[in-house]
Protein backbone atom coordinates (compact mmCIF):
# COMPACT_ATOMS: atom_id res chain seq x y z
CA UNK A 1 0.00 0.00 0.00
CA UNK A 2 2.90 2.44 0.95
CA UNK A 3 4.67 1.57 -2.26
CA UNK A 4 1.31 2.07 -3.99
CA UNK A 5 0.78 5.93 -2.24
CA UNK A 6 4.49 6.58 -3.31
CA UNK A 7 4.13 5.71 -6.91
CA UNK A 8 1.40 7.85 -7.16
CA UNK A 9 2.58 11.11 -5.23
CA UNK A 10 5.45 10.83 -7.51
CA UNK A 11 3.35 10.32 -10.82
CA UNK A 12 1.43 13.41 -9.59
CA UNK A 13 4.12 15.26 -8.70
CA UNK A 14 5.85 14.24 -12.46
CA UNK A 15 2.40 15.67 -14.03
CA UNK A 16 2.83 19.12 -12.03
CA UNK A 17 6.50 19.11 -13.57
CA UNK A 18 5.96 18.53 -17.25
CA UNK A 19 2.57 20.91 -17.00
CA UNK A 20 4.52 23.61 -15.00
CA UNK A 21 7.57 23.91 -17.22
CA UNK A 22 5.76 23.75 -21.09
CA UNK A 23 2.88 26.45 -19.22
CA UNK A 24 6.53 28.36 -18.08
CA UNK A 25 7.87 28.22 -21.54
CA UNK A 26 5.14 28.64 -23.16
CA UNK A 27 4.28 32.23 -21.38
CA UNK A 28 8.48 32.76 -21.50
CA UNK A 29 8.05 32.50 -25.09
CA UNK A 30 5.02 34.16 -25.67
CA UNK A 31 7.05 36.80 -24.24
CA UNK A 32 9.67 36.85 -26.56
CA UNK A 33 7.76 37.03 -29.35
CA UNK A 34 5.33 39.74 -28.51
CA UNK A 35 8.39 41.77 -28.86
CA UNK A 36 8.38 40.27 -32.18
CA UNK A 37 5.29 41.40 -33.46
CA UNK A 38 5.39 44.68 -31.56
CA UNK A 39 8.72 45.63 -33.18
CA UNK A 40 7.92 47.23 -36.72
CA UNK A 41 5.39 49.43 -34.78
CA UNK A 42 8.02 50.62 -32.15
CA UNK A 43 10.80 51.65 -34.50
CA UNK A 44 7.86 53.24 -36.32
CA UNK A 45 6.48 55.22 -32.55
CA UNK A 46 10.23 55.92 -31.83
CA UNK A 47 11.86 56.97 -35.13
CA UNK A 48 14.84 53.90 -34.11
CA UNK A 49 17.01 52.34 -37.19
CA UNK A 50 17.28 48.83 -37.31
CA UNK A 51 20.33 48.30 -35.75
CA UNK A 52 19.13 49.83 -32.65
CA UNK A 53 16.07 47.86 -32.93
CA UNK A 54 17.72 44.32 -32.98
CA UNK A 55 19.57 45.60 -29.97
CA UNK A 56 16.50 44.89 -28.17
CA UNK A 57 16.48 41.30 -28.63
CA UNK A 58 20.51 41.00 -27.94
CA UNK A 59 20.15 42.88 -24.57
CA UNK A 60 17.23 39.93 -23.85
CA UNK A 61 19.64 37.39 -24.58
CA UNK A 62 22.42 38.95 -22.41
CA UNK A 63 19.92 39.14 -19.82
CA UNK A 64 19.30 35.55 -19.96
CA UNK A 65 22.79 34.45 -19.58
CA UNK A 66 23.21 36.32 -16.52
CA UNK A 67 19.75 35.22 -14.86
CA UNK A 68 20.62 31.58 -16.12
CA UNK A 69 24.10 31.30 -14.73
CA UNK A 70 22.75 33.40 -11.10
CA UNK A 71 19.36 31.30 -10.61
CA UNK A 72 21.53 28.31 -11.75
CA UNK A 73 23.36 28.52 -8.45
CA UNK A 74 20.64 29.94 -6.39
CA UNK A 75 18.41 26.68 -7.58
CA UNK A 76 21.31 24.62 -6.15
CA UNK A 77 21.25 26.09 -3.36
CA UNK A 78 17.89 26.70 -2.06
CA UNK A 79 15.36 24.50 -3.77
CA UNK A 80 14.12 24.22 -7.87
CA UNK A 81 10.40 25.26 -7.49
CA UNK A 82 11.04 28.00 -5.37
CA UNK A 83 13.49 29.86 -7.77
CA UNK A 84 11.32 28.92 -10.72
CA UNK A 85 8.45 30.82 -9.65
CA UNK A 86 10.48 33.73 -8.79
CA UNK A 87 12.39 33.73 -12.61
CA UNK A 88 8.38 33.64 -13.75
CA UNK A 89 7.55 36.18 -12.01
CA UNK A 90 10.37 38.38 -12.65
CA UNK A 91 10.28 37.88 -16.81
CA UNK A 92 6.30 38.62 -16.04
CA UNK A 93 6.83 41.73 -14.09
CA UNK A 94 9.72 43.34 -16.76
CA UNK A 95 7.31 42.26 -19.65
CA UNK A 96 4.16 44.17 -18.58
CA UNK A 97 6.57 47.02 -17.58
CA UNK A 98 6.85 47.37 -21.81
CA UNK A 99 3.94 49.21 -20.96
CA UNK A 100 5.19 52.49 -19.33
CA UNK A 101 8.33 52.00 -21.69
CA UNK A 102 8.46 55.26 -23.86
CA UNK A 103 12.27 55.47 -24.97
CA UNK A 104 14.86 52.90 -25.89
CA UNK A 105 16.67 53.06 -22.98
CA UNK A 106 13.10 52.05 -21.08
CA UNK A 107 12.72 49.26 -23.55
CA UNK A 108 16.64 48.28 -22.92
CA UNK A 109 16.07 47.93 -19.16
CA UNK A 110 12.87 46.28 -19.40
CA UNK A 111 14.19 44.12 -21.40
CA UNK A 112 17.23 42.88 -19.87
CA UNK A 113 15.42 42.16 -16.37
CA UNK A 114 12.69 39.94 -18.39
CA UNK A 115 15.87 38.18 -19.76
CA UNK A 116 17.39 37.94 -16.68
CA UNK A 117 14.10 35.99 -15.71
CA UNK A 118 13.73 34.15 -18.44
CA UNK A 119 17.37 32.79 -18.61
CA UNK A 120 16.97 31.85 -15.19
CA UNK A 121 13.36 29.84 -15.60
CA UNK A 122 14.45 27.98 -18.97
CA UNK A 123 17.92 26.18 -17.01
CA UNK A 124 15.58 25.91 -13.73
CA UNK A 125 12.41 24.08 -15.81
CA UNK A 126 15.17 21.64 -17.45
CA UNK A 127 16.42 20.64 -14.40
CA UNK A 128 13.08 19.99 -12.51
CA UNK A 129 12.13 18.00 -15.55
CA UNK A 130 15.88 15.77 -15.52
CA UNK A 131 15.45 15.15 -11.78
CA UNK A 132 11.68 13.95 -11.92
CA UNK A 133 12.03 11.62 -14.49
CA UNK A 134 14.21 8.61 -15.49
CA UNK A 135 16.54 9.07 -18.23
CA UNK A 136 15.17 7.14 -20.97
CA UNK A 137 12.00 9.53 -20.35
CA UNK A 138 13.65 12.89 -20.67
CA UNK A 139 14.40 13.27 -24.13
CA UNK A 140 10.84 12.77 -24.99
CA UNK A 141 9.63 15.15 -21.83
CA UNK A 142 11.81 18.15 -22.93
CA UNK A 143 10.77 17.96 -26.42
CA UNK A 144 7.06 18.15 -25.13
CA UNK A 145 8.29 20.84 -22.61
CA UNK A 146 9.81 22.59 -25.73
CA UNK A 147 6.42 22.31 -28.04
CA UNK A 148 4.87 23.84 -25.30
CA UNK A 149 7.10 26.54 -25.77
CA UNK A 150 5.88 26.78 -29.20
CA UNK A 151 1.91 26.71 -28.04
CA UNK A 152 3.09 30.25 -26.68
CA UNK A 153 4.66 31.85 -29.59
CA UNK A 154 1.17 30.87 -31.61
CA UNK A 155 -1.07 32.20 -28.83
CA UNK A 156 1.48 35.63 -29.29
CA UNK A 157 0.71 35.64 -33.08
CA UNK A 158 -2.76 35.13 -32.14
CA UNK A 159 -3.11 37.86 -29.60
CA UNK A 160 -0.85 40.32 -31.87
CA UNK A 161 -2.79 40.44 -34.40
CA UNK A 162 -6.00 41.49 -32.34
CA UNK A 163 -4.43 43.65 -29.53
CA UNK A 164 -1.97 45.80 -31.47
CA UNK A 165 -4.02 47.30 -34.72
CA UNK A 166 -6.74 48.09 -31.94
CA UNK A 167 -4.67 49.06 -29.03
CA UNK A 168 -1.03 49.69 -29.86
CA UNK A 169 2.10 47.88 -29.01
CA UNK A 170 2.17 48.71 -25.30
CA UNK A 171 -1.03 47.51 -24.52
CA UNK A 172 0.13 43.82 -25.50
CA UNK A 173 3.00 43.88 -22.74
CA UNK A 174 0.57 44.47 -20.16
CA UNK A 175 -0.48 40.37 -20.76
CA UNK A 176 3.14 39.80 -19.44
CA UNK A 177 0.98 39.43 -16.50
CA UNK A 178 -0.26 36.07 -16.86
CA UNK A 179 2.74 34.28 -15.95
CA UNK A 180 2.28 35.50 -12.06
CA UNK A 181 -0.94 33.47 -11.80
CA UNK A 182 1.34 30.51 -12.86
CA UNK A 183 3.31 31.11 -9.83
CA UNK A 184 0.22 30.11 -7.53
CA UNK A 185 -0.36 26.84 -9.01
CA UNK A 186 3.56 26.15 -8.82
CA UNK A 187 4.03 26.88 -5.28
CA UNK A 188 0.76 24.85 -4.25
CA UNK A 189 1.01 21.97 -6.29
CA UNK A 190 4.48 20.87 -7.18
CA UNK A 191 7.49 19.74 -4.72
CA UNK A 192 11.14 18.87 -5.14
CA UNK A 193 12.63 15.83 -6.48
CA UNK A 194 13.54 13.02 -4.45
CA UNK A 195 16.90 13.26 -5.93
CA UNK A 196 17.17 16.91 -5.05
CA UNK A 197 16.34 16.33 -0.96
CA UNK A 198 18.14 13.39 -1.18
CA UNK A 199 21.25 15.47 -2.64
CA UNK A 200 20.74 18.10 -0.01
CA UNK A 201 20.72 16.01 2.68
CA UNK A 202 23.92 14.26 1.64
CA UNK A 203 26.03 16.99 1.07
CA UNK A 204 28.72 17.85 3.61
CA UNK A 205 30.16 20.72 2.25
CA UNK A 206 27.36 23.71 1.61
CA UNK A 207 30.27 25.83 -0.27
CA UNK A 208 31.21 23.21 -2.73
CA UNK A 209 30.29 24.28 -5.79
CA UNK A 210 31.13 23.22 -10.03
CA UNK A 211 33.62 25.78 -11.78
CA UNK A 212 33.11 26.53 -14.94
CA UNK A 213 36.59 25.51 -15.77
CA UNK A 214 35.95 21.80 -15.44
CA UNK A 215 34.18 22.29 -18.69
CA UNK A 216 37.70 22.96 -20.51
CA UNK A 217 40.23 20.65 -18.05
CA UNK A 218 41.58 19.11 -21.52
CA UNK A 219 42.35 20.38 -24.64
CA UNK A 220 40.10 17.74 -26.29
CA UNK A 221 37.32 18.78 -24.02
CA UNK A 222 38.05 22.38 -24.02
CA UNK A 223 37.59 22.24 -28.13
CA UNK A 224 34.20 19.61 -27.49
CA UNK A 225 32.96 23.01 -25.24
CA UNK A 226 33.49 25.78 -28.10
CA UNK A 227 32.71 23.67 -30.82
CA UNK A 228 29.41 22.78 -29.08
CA UNK A 229 28.93 26.58 -28.14
CA UNK A 230 29.44 27.18 -31.67
CA UNK A 231 26.44 25.29 -33.08
CA UNK A 232 24.32 26.47 -30.17
CA UNK A 233 25.07 30.50 -31.28
CA UNK A 234 23.98 29.36 -34.65
CA UNK A 235 20.69 27.87 -33.58
CA UNK A 236 20.05 30.97 -31.45
CA UNK A 237 21.08 33.07 -34.08
CA UNK A 238 18.87 31.32 -36.86
CA UNK A 239 15.96 31.40 -34.34
CA UNK A 240 15.95 34.46 -32.92
CA UNK A 241 17.51 36.28 -36.59
CA UNK A 242 13.87 34.34 -37.88
CA UNK A 243 11.32 34.77 -35.54
CA UNK A 244 12.14 38.77 -34.53
CA UNK A 245 12.65 40.25 -38.05
CA UNK A 246 10.68 37.79 -40.15
CA UNK A 247 7.43 39.23 -39.68
CA UNK A 248 8.90 42.69 -40.08
CA UNK A 249 10.21 41.42 -43.47
CA UNK A 250 6.45 40.18 -44.60
CA UNK A 251 5.25 43.77 -43.26
CA UNK A 252 7.68 45.79 -45.13
CA UNK A 253 8.98 43.63 -47.92
CA UNK A 254 6.47 41.52 -49.02
CA UNK A 255 3.45 44.04 -48.08
CA UNK A 256 1.34 41.89 -45.32
CA UNK A 257 -0.69 43.07 -42.73
CA UNK A 258 0.32 42.56 -38.91
CA UNK A 259 -2.60 39.36 -39.02
CA UNK A 260 -1.35 38.37 -42.24
CA UNK A 261 2.59 38.26 -41.19
CA UNK A 262 0.88 36.73 -37.69
CA UNK A 263 -0.52 33.87 -39.54
CA UNK A 264 2.73 32.92 -41.33
CA UNK A 265 4.21 33.04 -38.32
CA UNK A 266 1.76 30.20 -36.82
CA UNK A 267 2.68 27.91 -39.48
CA UNK A 268 5.99 28.05 -38.96
CA UNK A 269 5.83 27.31 -35.19
CA UNK A 270 3.82 24.72 -36.39
CA UNK A 271 6.69 23.23 -38.45
CA UNK A 272 9.18 23.56 -36.08
CA UNK A 273 6.80 21.16 -33.62
CA UNK A 274 6.64 18.82 -35.49
CA UNK A 275 10.15 19.33 -36.45
CA UNK A 276 11.26 18.83 -32.92
CA UNK A 277 9.43 15.51 -32.50
CA UNK A 278 10.82 13.83 -36.22
CA UNK A 279 14.53 15.73 -35.18
CA UNK A 280 14.42 14.10 -31.69
CA UNK A 281 13.08 10.17 -33.23
CA UNK A 282 16.01 10.64 -36.44
CA UNK A 283 18.52 11.24 -33.34
CA UNK A 284 17.55 8.16 -31.38
CA UNK A 285 18.13 5.63 -33.99
CA UNK A 286 20.77 6.54 -35.82
CA UNK A 287 22.65 9.37 -33.74
CA UNK A 288 23.25 12.59 -33.55
CA UNK A 289 25.73 13.60 -36.74
CA UNK A 290 23.60 11.96 -39.25
CA UNK A 291 20.18 13.49 -37.56
CA UNK A 292 22.24 17.21 -37.38
CA UNK A 293 24.05 16.41 -41.07
CA UNK A 294 20.11 16.29 -41.95
CA UNK A 295 18.89 19.07 -40.23
CA UNK A 296 21.32 21.59 -40.98
CA UNK A 297 21.47 20.64 -44.69
CA UNK A 298 18.03 20.97 -45.41
CA UNK A 299 17.51 24.05 -42.80
CA UNK A 300 20.36 26.27 -44.37
CA UNK A 301 18.55 25.32 -47.75
CA UNK A 302 15.19 25.89 -46.94
CA UNK A 303 16.03 29.35 -45.05
CA UNK A 304 17.55 30.68 -48.42
CA UNK A 305 14.74 29.25 -50.38
CA UNK A 306 11.64 31.65 -48.79
CA UNK A 307 13.07 34.90 -51.18
CA UNK A 308 11.37 32.76 -53.91
CA UNK A 309 8.08 32.41 -52.69
CA UNK A 310 6.01 34.35 -54.78
CA UNK A 311 1.93 33.91 -53.48
CA UNK A 312 0.84 33.57 -49.84
CA UNK A 313 0.05 29.89 -49.96
CA UNK A 314 4.01 29.12 -50.76
CA UNK A 315 4.96 31.72 -48.32
CA UNK A 316 2.73 29.40 -45.86
CA UNK A 317 4.55 26.44 -46.95
CA UNK A 318 7.79 27.81 -47.26
CA UNK A 319 7.98 29.13 -43.29
CA UNK A 320 6.71 25.38 -42.26
CA UNK A 321 9.13 24.33 -43.93
CA UNK A 322 11.72 26.31 -42.79
CA UNK A 323 10.64 25.94 -39.09
CA UNK A 324 10.47 22.05 -39.47
CA UNK A 325 14.57 22.15 -40.16
CA UNK A 326 15.49 25.34 -38.45
CA UNK A 327 14.15 25.16 -35.10
CA UNK A 328 13.79 20.91 -35.07
CA UNK A 329 16.84 20.71 -33.49
CA UNK A 330 16.71 22.50 -30.64
CA UNK A 331 15.67 19.76 -28.26
CA UNK A 332 18.49 17.87 -29.40
CA UNK A 333 21.38 19.71 -28.27
CA UNK A 334 20.58 19.35 -24.14
CA UNK A 335 20.58 15.46 -25.25
CA UNK A 336 23.72 15.68 -26.76
CA UNK A 337 25.45 17.77 -24.56
CA UNK A 338 23.94 15.29 -21.57
CA UNK A 339 25.42 12.46 -23.38
CA UNK A 340 28.79 14.09 -23.90
CA UNK A 341 29.99 15.28 -20.63
CA UNK A 342 29.25 13.42 -17.05
CA UNK A 343 27.03 13.71 -14.50
CA UNK A 344 29.29 15.82 -11.68
CA UNK A 345 29.04 18.76 -14.26
CA UNK A 346 26.43 17.89 -16.75
CA UNK A 347 24.05 20.86 -15.71
CA UNK A 348 26.67 23.29 -15.53
CA UNK A 349 27.70 22.10 -19.44
CA UNK A 350 23.95 22.61 -20.56
CA UNK A 351 23.66 25.69 -18.35
CA UNK A 352 26.90 27.51 -19.84
CA UNK A 353 26.64 26.11 -23.35
CA UNK A 354 23.33 27.51 -24.17
CA UNK A 355 23.03 30.44 -22.30
CA UNK A 356 26.29 31.40 -24.31
CA UNK A 357 24.74 30.19 -27.16
CA UNK A 358 21.66 32.64 -26.26
CA UNK A 359 24.22 35.75 -25.45
CA UNK A 360 25.90 35.58 -28.44
CA UNK A 361 23.96 34.25 -30.99
CA UNK A 362 21.10 36.97 -30.04
CA UNK A 363 23.38 39.54 -31.99
CA UNK A 364 22.13 38.10 -35.01
CA UNK A 365 19.11 40.43 -34.93
CA UNK A 366 21.89 43.67 -34.73
CA UNK A 367 23.39 41.91 -38.02
CA UNK A 368 19.87 41.40 -39.59
CA UNK A 369 19.09 44.98 -38.83
CA UNK A 370 21.81 46.30 -40.59
CA UNK A 371 21.39 44.03 -43.54
CA UNK A 372 17.80 45.23 -43.85
CA UNK A 373 18.63 48.76 -43.51
CA UNK A 374 21.50 48.65 -46.58
CA UNK A 375 20.75 45.33 -48.47
CA UNK A 376 17.96 42.96 -50.20
CA UNK A 377 15.91 40.15 -48.61
CA UNK A 378 18.35 37.98 -50.29
CA UNK A 379 21.44 39.31 -48.82
CA UNK A 380 19.38 38.65 -45.23
CA UNK A 381 18.09 35.02 -45.94
CA UNK A 382 21.72 34.06 -47.62
CA UNK A 383 23.91 35.06 -44.44
CA UNK A 384 21.77 32.78 -42.42
CA UNK A 385 22.09 29.78 -44.94
CA UNK A 386 26.04 30.11 -44.28
CA UNK A 387 25.86 30.43 -40.36
CA UNK A 388 23.52 27.11 -40.73
CA UNK A 389 26.98 25.45 -43.39
CA UNK A 390 29.39 26.61 -40.53
CA UNK A 391 27.45 24.53 -37.82
CA UNK A 392 27.45 21.43 -39.95
CA UNK A 393 31.11 21.91 -40.51
CA UNK A 394 31.81 22.38 -36.41
CA UNK A 395 29.46 19.55 -35.99
CA UNK A 396 31.73 17.06 -38.05
CA UNK A 397 34.89 18.14 -36.14
CA UNK A 398 33.63 17.02 -32.89
CA UNK A 399 35.29 13.73 -32.19
CA UNK A 400 33.32 12.46 -29.64
CA UNK A 401 30.19 12.95 -31.42
CA UNK A 402 31.25 10.64 -33.36
CA UNK A 403 30.53 7.65 -30.79
CA UNK A 404 27.24 8.63 -30.06
CA UNK A 405 26.03 6.11 -32.82
CA UNK A 406 22.71 4.26 -32.89
CA UNK A 407 23.64 2.21 -30.29
CA UNK A 408 24.76 4.92 -28.28
CA UNK A 409 21.97 7.46 -28.64
CA UNK A 410 19.18 4.61 -27.60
Amino acid sequence: METTAQHHALSKNQKWTIASTSAGFALENMDVLFLSFALSSIIADLHINGAQAGLISSITNLGMLVGGIFFGVIADRFGRVKTFTYTVFIFAIATAAMYFANSITLIYLCRLIAGIGAGGEYGVGITLIAENFSHHKIGKMTSIAAIGGQIGAILAAITAAFIIPAFGWHALFLFGLIPVGLTYFIRRHLHESDEFIAAQKAETDPNKRVRISALFKTPRLAYQTTALSVMVIVQIAGYFGLMNWLPSIMQQKLHLSVSGSSIWMIATIVGMSIGMMTFGSILDYFGPRLAFGIFLVCAAISVFSITLAFNEVTLLLAGAVLGFFSNGMFGGYGAVISRLYPTEVRSTANNVIVNVGRAIGGFSSVAIGFLMDHYSLIVVMGFLSVLYIISLCTMLTIPNLKKLGRAEAR
